[in-house]
């Protein structure tokens, strides 16, 4: 989707029109709100977002939510993600003049999702609800399948490196990350984002078996911004002092001297948070 398309799509909150909440023309019923928490697998997906000659996540959420509601519907989403990338708890908003039940809502939508897709909750919230402009912080997860092998059951889910990480050292790297700061040396030639600056407010790394796994937690992120940064840790985890690599990388806002753009395989919305007023639920993240 352009960036013109998006802001047709992407009312401000409460200010939808008619067309732009996906509702017919002339459409005089009260309008409600739902929000829903949404799972995916992203392997066989170009994305979230909506697309003229792919398949993408939005596209289905939009056609089985539409069979419940009964009419068409626009879904905005908390976080576009890329092609591949997963979610386990990416949350979205739509309007309707139907009156259903949550459950009716999470069961009806998933008759009608392909299996790698699922609605988790839903719930009527407040009209001025926007799943993106409402989030105060967002959280990523990375997974990394760490040993010689390569994992036939994993291949989708995990980014597989084969050579030994030290998680210790790449969670000590991590830590330079902290705070506010222009993330440019981490963020791809495609980002459209108008400042480079971006609010991180906890990042860990953890090993467990083979699997090593980075949660980040930002106000919001620039494109291909947390893959990069988990490309640039594969690479300052060798260094003497890899904190020091990963700051000098930061300060320097330079894409070419930072690491590679780890693979999508790895990468999951792992949770979006609300004000509490709005009872959005956390995903149970029990799948891992």
């Amino acid at each position: 989707m352009t960036a013109g398309g998006a802001a047709a799509r992407d009312a401000p909150p409460g200010k939808a029109s008619t067309e732009a909440r996906g509702l017919p023309e002339g459409h005089l019923r009260e309008v409600r709100r739902i929000a829903a928490l949404v799972e995916y697998d992203g392997t066989d997906f170009a994305g979230w977002q909506s697309q003229a000659h792919a398949v993408s996540v939005q596209d289905a959420v939009e056609a089985a939510v539409g069979f419940v509601a009964g009419h068409p519907v626009i879904v905005i989403c908390a976080g576009r993600t890329d092609s591949g990338v997963h979610a386990a708890g990416q949350v979205i908003h739509f309007d309707t003049s139907a009156v259903r039940t949550p459950r009716a809502w999470v069961l009806g939508s998933n008759t009608k999702l392909p299996p790698s897709i699922a609605v988790q909750w839903a719930g009527e919230v407040p009209i001025g609800f926007h799943a993106r402009h409402a989030a105060v912080r967002r959280i990523y997860r990375y997974y990394i399948l760490n040993r010689s092998a390569r994992s036939a059951l994993q291949r989708s889910r995990t980014a597989w490196i084969h050579r030994s990480l030290d998680a210790e050292a790449m969670h000590s790297a991590a830590q330079a990350l902290i705070g506010e700061h222009d993330f440019s040396a981490f963020r791809s030639m495609e980002c459209q984002s108008k400042t480079p600056v971006r609010l991180v407010q906890r990042i860990q790394v953890e090993r467990s078996g083979d699997s090593v796994w980075l949660e980040i937690e930002a106000n919001a992120y620039l494109h291909h911004m947390v893959r990069n940064i988990v490309g640039t840790l594969l690479d300052v985890q060798r260094e003497p002092d890899p904190a020091g690599a990963m700051a000098r990388i930061l300060a320097g806002g330079d894409r070419r001297v930072a690491g590679i753009t780890a693979p999508a395989s790895g990468l999951y919305l792992w949770r979006v948070e609300y004000p509490a007023i709005y009872g959005i639920p956390a995903p149970s993240g029990g799948f891992w």
